[in-house]
């Protein structure tokens, strides 16, 4: 009897790829990578007050632009916000306000149409604030702090927690602006709005409140 060499099994070719944390890492991120855009209340101040503006953020170079109009969204926008080491922050006056509070001392105050709108918005940018801010923070790692004579039980402070210290003291001046400006509002309905002591006391409040947001920003930066 004449026995035959067995042929060789075939491999099958769709063997399963070793896993790659890599390619996982960019298909989580395939959504964050998308642009998001659409209209959202900013800020401006006490006497212009909240404004239509239409907002586009960009994952592809980590900023939040802003427009006008959605009909000049094609054109410069009027500013850009980068996001790496920023704090997003919702606003405890009301469920549709947030803050964007940049690493560079610039701050915008934003309100969406509901609460789920402000969700998906805040969801949104502070992903891409820590895709940038983790990139950032493994291509420049911080220096080993210093040691100083009495002090070498210190623990450093981490910068996102000063972030969100900033971020707090923020807050709490835009809740002192929200009383300031129903404080003129109300010396400018009254019968005695013309009166030289609430004329002082208007102005009085206005430069303190302008002077410790000048100060908050000194301190920021």
């Amino acid at each position: 009897m004449t026995y035959l060499p067995k042929k060789p099994r075939r491999r099958s070719q769709n063997k399963r790829l070793p896993r790659n944390k890599s390619n996982e890492n960019k298909t989580m991120n395939v959504q964050t990578r998308h642009p998001y855009e659409g209209l959202l209340h900013k800020y401006t101040n006490a006497m212009k007050g909240w404004q239509y503006r239409w907002f586009i953020l960009s994952p592809e170079t980590g900023e939040l632009h802003y427009f006008l109009s959605e009909s000049e969204k094609n054109q410069r926008p009027r500013c850009s916000i980068y996001l790496a080491g920023a704090v997003i922050a919702p606003s405890d006056e009301d469920s549709n306000t947030f803050t964007v509070n940049s690493a560079t001392g610039d701050m915008i105050k934003l309100r969406a149409t509901d609460a789920r709108a402000r969700q998906e918005w805040v969801d949104k940018l502070r992903a891409v604030t820590e895709m940038y801010t983790r990139a950032i923070a493994s291509s420049h790692p911080p220096l080993p702090p210093r040691e100083h004579s009495g002090n070498s039980s210190r623990t450093p402070v981490v910068k996102l927690e000063v972030l969100d210290a900033f971020a707090n003291c923020q807050e709490q001046l835009r809740k002192v602006e929200k009383h300031n400006l129903a404080l003129a509002q109300s010396i400018e309905n009254s019968d005695l709005h013309l009166d030289s002591d609430l004329l002082v006391l208007k102005a009085m409040a206005h430069t303190t409140l302008h002077t410790l947001s000048q100060c908050l920003n000194i301190l920021y930066q």
